[in-house]
């Protein structure tokens, strides 16, 4: 037997083994985990981040144990089972990937992509292109798909030219109601943010990762104020900000 099939055979008796015997596994629920998965799905975010390929491992281990364990929950409801889950994944790769699986000739990510949004809303019966948009993602990674699904089928910029000049729009908007004191300051904010992460698209770049680099860096390089500061039997608040702006030049350095 092919060794994969080996393992997840393995995998799926465990769970059996867990479900019938462990009493903290048998008190598990569709809604008790939800929130353990979140976790797990961040843990391996922070290790793709770091470029940990031994946590990744565990991580996707860890991800893969939780998707075995709601469909044996489910199983176990009479509502559906392993091979279902499976079965349904790959009936819908192999819809959505019809220049592999049938006659449709798309020859580059864009338009596999766009193809790809097409065949849901056409085929898959959803009545919205942003339908599958999780109410619950995080503003900036929202915010990012909805572009991305947008531009799949066709409503977007032509080009980043166009989208750096509604960055520079926004941001005069935003500075004019500052300066203004109006009400209108919150969503002029919301509409640059927007503009910003639609040019990071146009530049091939993910702003969630942008941002996130800019976070460690950040922290990285005040932590190194802290160092600092310790190191010299003083505490961080009793440091002049020419102080510290002059340990944040030297963390700089050390990049």
């Amino acid at each position: 037997m092919d060794e994969r099939l080996q393992a997840f055979e393995r995998l799926l008796n465990i769970m059996d083994d867990l479900r019938a015997q462990c009493p903290w596994d048998r008190e598990q629920t569709f809604d008790t985990l939800r929130c353990l998965t979140i976790e797990e799905t961040y843990e391996l975010s922070d290790a793709i981040v770091e470029k940990n390929y031994a946590d990744m491992c565990k991580e996707l281990g860890d991800l893969l144990l939780h998707v075995v364990f709601y469909a044996k929950i489910a199983d176990e409801e009479q509502r559906f089972d392993i091979t279902k889950v499976i079965n349904q994944l790959c009936d819908k790769l192999i819809r959505r990937h019809p220049h592999i699986y049938g006659n449709v000739e798309s020859n580059t990510a864009t338009e596999v992509h766009q193809n790809w949004e097409k065949i849901k809303l056409q085929k898959e019966g959803n009545r919205s292109v942003l339908g599958g948009v999780p109410q619950s993602l995080p503003a900036l990674i929202k915010a990012f798909r909805i572009q991305e699904k947008v531009s799949g089928v066709g409503f977007d910029w032509n080009n980043r030219d166009e989208v750096w000049d509604k960055v520079q729009e926004e941001m005069g908007e935003l500075q004019q109601e500052v300066s203004q004191n109006s009400d209108k300051v919150e969503d002029e904010l919301g509409d640059l943010f927007f503009a910003l992460i639609n040019y990071a698209r146009f530049l091939n770049l993910n702003p969630e990762d942008a941002l996130e680099k800019t976070n460690r860096k950040f922290i990285r390089r005040f932590q190194y104020i802290e160092q600092q500061a310790k190191a010299n039997n003083q505490k961080i608040t009793d440091l002049s900000l020419d102080t510290m702006e002059s340990y944040w030049q030297e963390a700089k350095t050390k990049e």
